[in-house]
C-alpha cells in the first residue's frame, strides 16, 4: 500500500516517467510514513482521442467528490 496509477497521454520518455515515479515514491513515504517497499507506481498511456471515455468520464467526472486535485478543464 499504496499503489499509484498515473494516466497520461503517450510521448513521455522512460526517464521522465522514472523521475516522476521517484518523486511520487518519496512523497508517499514521507506523508504516509512507510518504506519504499510499500509503494508501487504504474503508468497507463491513453491516447488523446480516448481520454474522455477512458479517463475523464470514469475517473474524474463520475468521481468528482473523491478528487483531491480537480482538473482545470471540462469535457
Amino acid at each position: 500500500m499504496p499503489h499509484v496509477i498515473v494516466k497520461l497521454w503517450p510521448g513521455k520518455s522512460r526517464q521522465q516517467k522514472a523521475r516522476l515515479a521517484g518523486r511520487i515514491v518519496k512523497d508517499v513515504m514521507d506523508v504516509f510514513e512507510c518504506g519504499e517497499e510499500s509503494v508501487s507506481i504504474g503508468f497507463e498511456e491513453i491516447k488523446s482521442k480516448d481520454w474522455k471515455e477512458k479517463v475523464y468520464k470514469p475517473d474524474i467526472q463520475d468521481k468528482w467528490d473523491k478528487l483531491y486535485q480537480r482538473p482545470g478543464y471540462e469535457m
